[in-house]
């Protein structure tokens, strides 16, 4: 009998859900997604075409206010939550409205909804919304280009219109938005990319999207909405944390538990905190993960036009979602007009119309700013209306777009634009260097001959090297060797040293040599037992420097040039 499934979202990770676990699924049945947080995502069907042979009808979307009734009515076994950046408090009162309807209530994780792919995947995260994904994506995108890799984005999902259209989208220019209809949203992400030449792809269908996305790619990188889990299983996961924020990165759904997957937390915004709300943040991020690599970053504010700024009356435009269920009181813009010295932010609240009007109702810490609400045209033209309103001298956009493409203001208008700057070391090209290896190009074989082989001499200042290199750096160099030559062997030999699990006791010997040792690098990757247990450190140490030595006439690691050899273990 077919369990009965309702899947609770947003537009996004749902979807992605339904179709890694339960589209081929014949043992359920799902019977009803549920819709939050974004407008005009509910009262549609998720379609035939998606869904998939088993789904002739497509599935209905619901508003999350009937949820109750709907698992009354569809006589409901499970209900799957489905979205991101919701406090644990409020996860477990629906998980309470949930058990007291009758079903059971469940959260997906990875191992279900992770998709590997056959390039190196860089995923970057957040533990809010608002804490610094944007600029932190685009300073990765640019490191990985200057070392001469295919970058190709890929960006959390946000199919806010016609979904069977939008399954795979591919952009590389404005134009490609234009004619896409994309929200301000979306826009607010894909822009910068586009502008830096970057391919980006989103849609709905995300193993379609990787299929298409990894064929025209050195490296894919990961680009997270909200603070969710990426969809691709990382080689490198990047996850961004907020010192304005302190205590949200244990606090809130699913952001803690990127935090303690993460191999490399960014404290962002450390010109804009105090010592002790960075120190505090530190602090906390250890208890979480002190394994992971730790790179500190800036994000400073450049105005355009500052004399529209400095002693006017200012209208402030902000990043809609960081305001609204990243609960910011304030972004870029509002640090720009102080800065600056603006003689007033101009409260819009008495020219709001319509749905806006709404938002503030919902979301009512906003305050005297505006949030780039844009879900559809008719939203557009409400935000034109309370901008044109009011009775500003400068309107200060402080969203990651130039909004005078998207809506037409009146005022003479501003950006402020920002940009991630690590703050000493290590910084996001140390932590990178791995990814950049892992990802090049093998250097055709020199004709005339066979190289020469190593001498005695040259293989002991070989090991004298190896061996002032840290753990974690000694096993990136022998995995990356050990995957050329397709050594599943030595992969088993450090996987024995992992936890005793289901996971790590499969069947090896039995899998395709390439699916192996792609799944035990990763399992090896993000084995932190390492770091933890001197002893196991100094065992393997030795296991990783004799297998280096050991195939030194094929790969040397000290002939490189510019390399930092990171840590990042």
């Amino acid at each position: 009998m077919q369990r009965r499934v309702i899947i609770m979202g947003a537009a996004g990770r749902d979807f992605h859900n339904f179709n890694s676990a339960f589209r081929a699924d014949p043992a359920t049945r799902v019977v009803a997604f549920t819709a939050t947080q974004i407008p005009y995502i509910d009262d549609r069907t998720y379609p035939a075409a998606l869904a998939g042979p088993a789904y002739p009808e497509g599935i209905p979307i619901f508003p999350e206010e009937r949820l109750e009734d709907l698992i009354a009515a569809q006589d409901v076994d499970e209900v799957v939550f489905s979205y991101s950046d919701v406090r644990h408090l409020d996860v477990m009162h629906v998980a309470s409205r949930v058990l007291a309807a009758g079903a059971d209530f469940r959260l997906l994780g990875p191992k279900q909804t992770e998709l590997v792919a056959a390039v190196p995947v860089v995923a970057v995260c957040a533990v809010r919304t608002g804490s610094g994904k944007s600029q932190t994506t685009r300073r990765v995108a640019e490191i990985l280009r200057a070392a001469g890799r295919k970058v190709v984005a890929v960006r959390h999902p946000m199919p806010y219109g016609d979904l069977a259209s939008m399954a795979v989208q591919r952009f590389t220019t404005v134009e490609d938005l234009v004619a896409a209809r994309a929200t301000i949203e979306e826009r607010e992400e894909y822009e910068p990319h586009l502008a830096a030449g970057t391919v980006v792809y989103a849609g709905v269908d995300y193993h379609a999207i990787l299929e298409r996305a990894q064929a025209e790619a050195d490296v894919l990188l990961w680009d997270g909405g909200n603070n969710d889990l990426p969809f691709y299983r990382p080689d490198l996961h990047i996850v961004v944390a907020d010192p304005l924020r302190v205590g949200h990165e244990s606090s809130y759904h699913p952001g803690e538990a990127n935090a303690r997957a993460a191999d490399v937390l960014v404290i962002n915004k450390v010109d804009e905190a105090t010592g002790e709300q960075v120190a505090a943040l530190e602090e906390q991020l250890k208890q979480l993960n002190a394994g992971a690599v730790v790179v500190k970053a800036a994000s400073p504010v450049r105005v355009e036009d500052p004399e529209l700024v400095t002693g006017k009356r200012v209208l402030v435009i902000e990043d809609g979602p960081t305001l609204t269920h990243g609960e910011m009181s304030y972004g870029a813009g509002v640090v720009a007009a102080r800065r600056l010295g603006a003689a007033e932010i101009v409260d819009p609240r008495p020219w709001l119309v319509g749905s806006l009007a709404e938002v503030y109702e919902r979301y009512p810490h906003i305050g005297a700013l505006v949030p780039a609400m844009g879900y559809s045209d008719a939203q557009i033209r409400e935000l034109e209306t309370v901008i044109n309103r009011a009775p500003v001298d400068a309107v200060v956009i402080g969203t990651p777009i130039d909004l005078r493409g998207v809506a037409d203001i009146a005022h003479p208008a501003t950006r402020v634009r920002y940009d991630l700057v690590e703050q000493g070391q290590p910084d996001l090209a140390a932590v990178l260097e791995p990814i950049i290896r892992a990802s090049a190009k093998p250097i055709p074989a020199a004709t005339g001959g066979a190289a020469p082989m190593t001498t005695d001499a040259q293989t002991g200042d070989y090991r004298t090297f190896l061996e002032a290199q840290p753990v974690p750096t000694l096993r990136d160099w022998a995995l990356e060797v050990a995957r050329d030559k397709r050594d599943v062997g030595f992969y088993w030999e450090v996987a024995k040293h992992l936890p005793s699990t289901e996971e790590v006791n499969r069947d090896w010997a039995s899998w395709d040599p390439i699916d192996a040792i792609r799944e035990l690098g990763h399992l090896v990757t993000h084995f932190r037992e390492e770091a933890a247990d001197p002893e196991l450190a100094d065992l393997l140490r030795v296991a990783y420097i004799d297998y280096l030595v050991e195939h030194a006439d094929d790969r040397r690691f000290d002939r490189r040039t510019g390399s930092s050899h990171p840590a990042t273990g």
